[in-house]
């Protein structure tokens, strides 16, 4: 089963146009938010305010996510870099808003597999590759399921099995259970990490493949 095979025809439309609605209307309404955040990074973190990496999206194509920045430069050890206003921008969530601008963009979807590092394209196994036939998300089935307190087989098979059984109805369980999620603080970090252990790769790895 692939990707919306289950799904009406429309629905993929759908789910596009909403996202672009959604995303616009969130940052009008939290723009408030938006710039207290970016100023008590600032004042917090430092300059710049915004954190940006390149990660995989639809089909590993690469695109700059954008986030607030929670760490501040210096120290080798992330979990030394990471300030307590930093790890309350992580508890909360805060720290992803600013990806409502990459929906915006068409790069992300409020609802998808995570988009992860461009280093671990080339260790999945072929059907861990398969979280890429989709755009990545703000929030996905493996955030809602325990954050980064998942094991990566557990995480990327949740972001497969989503893939496989997409629908307009699960974008919206999902997103209801985000707010659960968010409220109850759970799956933070990985023990010992400051957020998730790296991803090593599988034992049946698909072949180097980076876009350019």
């Amino acid at each position: 089963m692939r990707p919306g095979e289950r799904a009406a025809p429309w629905a993929r439309g759908v789910k596009a146009v909403g996202d672009l609605v959604l995303a616009a209307l969130l940052l009008v309404v939290l723009l408030p938010l938006l710039a207290l955040v970016a100023l008590c990074v600032w004042w917090d973190v430092g300059r710049p305010v915004f954190f940006r990496q390149r990660r995989p999206g639809l089909h590993g194509w690469p695109f700059v996510l954008y986030k607030f920045r929670t760490m501040r430069e210096g120290a080798d050890d992330d979990a030394a870099r990471l300030t307590a206003f930093g790890r309350f921008l992580r508890a909360s969530s805060l720290d992803e808003l600013p990806e409502l601008l990459n929906v915006l963009r068409g790069e992300m979807s409020l609802v998808g597999p995570r988009p992860l590092l461009l280093e671990y394209l080339d260790l999945y196994t072929p059907e861990e590759a398969r979280r890429h036939t989709m755009r990545p998300g703000i929030t996905g089935l493996a955030q809602v399921s325990g954050r980064n307190d998942v094991p990566w087989p557990d995480r990327l098979a949740k972001d497969v099995w989503y893939v496989d059984h997409w629908s307009l109805g699960l974008d919206l369980r999902i997103l209801a259970r985000t707010l659960g999620a968010v409220v109850t603080r759970r799956g933070i970090h990985a023990e010992g990490h400051a957020t998730m252990a790296p991803f090593e790769g599988s034992a049946v790895r698909v072949p180097p493949r980076r876009p350019a």
